[in-house]
């Protein structure tokens, strides 16, 4: 094999056009739907674990001797790591719903291409 060949090949092909699949296409369109609730999921959770974090803190006085304040905070906290998944839920069945003609027609193409 040469080399000098395939080095050549290998440039071509990073600067050439690339077309995008159909099946690309629906990758990117799936993820495009699921993006918004993951995102929330991800932050909220984060958010109400440092909330529940801070209460247990302040619970058991590490942080300071308001113990009362703390366990409020902390069932806060636990509300809204228990609340996050169902609210995910939600925002994920709305996203779907909104981008669903566009993946089903998609999918359809793809599928109906290789028979």
């Amino acid at each position: 094999m040469d080399t000098n060949k395939i080095y050549a090949e290998a440039i071509v092909n990073e600067y050439s056009e690339k077309k995008e699949s159909k099946v690309m296409a629906l990758k990117k369109l799936d993820r495009k739907a699921k993006l918004p609730a993951n995102i929330f999921a991800y932050s909220f959770g984060i958010i109400m674990s440092l909330v529940l974090g801070f209460g247990m803190c302040l619970s058991m006085e590490i942080i300071g001797d308001n113990v009362v304040l703390g366990i409020i905070i902390g069932i806060i906290g636990i509300i809204g790591v228990g609340l996050n998944y169902p609210i995910y839920k939600k925002i994920l069945e709305e996203s779907k719903k909104k981008y669903s003609y566009d993946i089903i027609t998609l999918a359809n193409q793809i599928t109906n291409e290789n028979k």
